[in-house]
């Protein structure tokens, strides 16, 4: 979640420049709030369960324990034809089990004070839970039971999979969501993550219980799950309800195969016409994934060209009210920048000098360090809850080279160097894919389609 965004548009710029300015003296100094990178790792117990990978990190000041069952695989997993069935699966398992019908595990949760979930990413799926520290036991033995024996009921299954076709039929209302669904059909083209893991309203609506059931059982083998628990929980704890529970499971032979390339070779435009007041535009370009060096830079590159794409297309020129530059998060990882606007040539124009601005200048070691402040701000946000560094360690575990990267984060981005934003920058911020909603006739395609040097 891009928190720096989120808080820059709730406190206006000159807030946010106080707070990284401020910020910024801790990260230049080397200070991480009192916590080194060792002592983090410390905090982390590692170790397998018959094949089943068990990560735990012990925070005793901690009042709570999250924790999730994480699925290999994402989009790996299905085809066009079962897209979304994991996302159902795993939804519908958080409704009723073996040894808790609906209303007891509703009730079992609210006396707990704890909470179920499930969800998925192209790389992969969870079902997650939250509780006090002092529920964890009673709470274990609702989140083993919901996860090794679901019941996928018909009435349960009936009833989420009428909330997600609510939302995938709500995806083209929205043109934002519309402009997404676009871009993922043309970026993924021939790729594992063209299989949707959302699902589409024609393979929703086509899963019975028995689907859910079968797949299910495909995805209990050890050798594709991977359990990370963050809180005030003894690791011997877990290990001993691991064993209990999750240590009976056969440990099959599940292997991730790589994922190949998306096309970045040449720019590209796609225009959906749509009677709009504005046009939607996405421009996507290829990006280095979180276990590449050159991730790091490239998180400072993109949010120093996020700020100045604020600065110039919405401050100085006023041609839109939320001009954007993002990173993503996936194992074969994109970028982009985002912007709605009536005169959208000009707009464009002015957002891809600022991208040849980036490729052919150094940026001043001052912008670094105000980026580097502001990605300890978002970090401390990011590592309030339980829940969030749990994910992270999932996260750069499954995807990120493992998950002691997860710490290093602050200490790999403040040792970028201006040679180093400009060399990434050279590197991918080339050949962008654009998608647009809007007036065709608006769209002068030499401008998106020029070379960028």
């Amino acid at each position: 979640m891009d928190y720096y965004k989120k808080y820059r548009l709730a406190v206006g710029r000159p807030a946010i420049v106080v707070v990284l300015l401020l910020v910024s003296v801790f990260v230049v100094h080397g200070q991480t709030g009192g916590s080194t990178i060792a002592s983090q790792k410390a905090s982390v117990t590692e170790f397998d369960v018959n094949g089943l990978r068990v990560l735990v990190r012990k925070r005793e000041n901690a009042k709570t324990v999250s924790g999730g069952l994480f699925i290999k695989g994402g989009a790996r997993n299905i085809t066009a034809k079962s897209a979304g069935i994991e996302r159902l699966t795993l939804q519908v398992a958080t409704e009723a089990s073996k040894s808790y019908s609906r209303d007891v595990l509703r009730r079992e949760l609210a006396q707990t004070g704890s909470a179920l979930g499930a969800g998925v990413t192209n790389d992969y799926g969870v079902i997650n839970f939250a509780t006090t520290s002092a529920n964890y036991a009673r709470t274990w033995k609702v989140f083993s039971d919901v996860v090794l024996n679901p019941t996928f009921a018909d009435p349960d299954v009936e009833r989420v999979r009428e909330v997600i076709l609510t939302g995938l039929r709500n995806r083209e209302d929205d043109a934002d969501d519309y402009l997404d669904s676009l871009q993922e059909q043309l970026i993924y083209s021939d790729h594992p993550y063209a299989n949707d893991v959302s699902g589409t309203e024609e393979t929703i609506s086509s899963f019975k219980p028995a689907d859910l059931r079968a797949y299910h059982k495909d995805l209990m083998q050890t050798s594709k799950l991977l359990l990370v628990i963050v809180g005030n929980v003894d690791p011997a704890t877990v290990e001993e309800g691991v064993r209990s529970s999750f240590g009976k499971l056969p440990v099959g032979r599940y292997k991730e195969t790589a994922y190949p390339k998306l096309d970045f070779s040449k720019p590209t435009l796609d225009v959906t016409a749509r009677e709009l007041p504005t046009n939607y535009i996405k421009g996507v370009f290829n990006a280095p994934s979180l276990k590449d060096d050159d991730y790091y830079p490239m998180r400072v590159a993109i949010t120093i060209l996020r700020n100045r794409l604020f600065e110039e297309v919405r401050q100085r020129r006023q041609l839109s009210y939320a001009p954007n530059a993002s990173l993503d998060n996936f194992e074969v990882n994109t970028g982009n920048i985002y912007v709605s606007a009536v005169d959208a040539n000009r707009t464009m124009t002015v957002m891809l000098d600022e991208i040849k601005r980036l490729r052919r200048d150094l940026v001043r070691e001052y912008d670094i360090e105000s980026v580097a402040g502001g990605f300890l701000t978002s970090y401390y946000l990011d590592q309030e809850t339980n829940a969030a560094q749990a994910v992270d360690l999932a996260k750069f575990e499954l995807i990120g080279g493992g998950w002691e990267n997860s710490f290093s984060l602050l200490d790999r981005i403040r040792s970028v160097k201006p040679e180093d934003v400009r060399a990434v920058s050279q590197k991918y911020l080339k050949n962008l894919r654009f998608v647009v909603v809007g007036n065709p006739v608006a769209i002068e395609k030499a401008i998106f389609l020029q070379e960028l040097n």
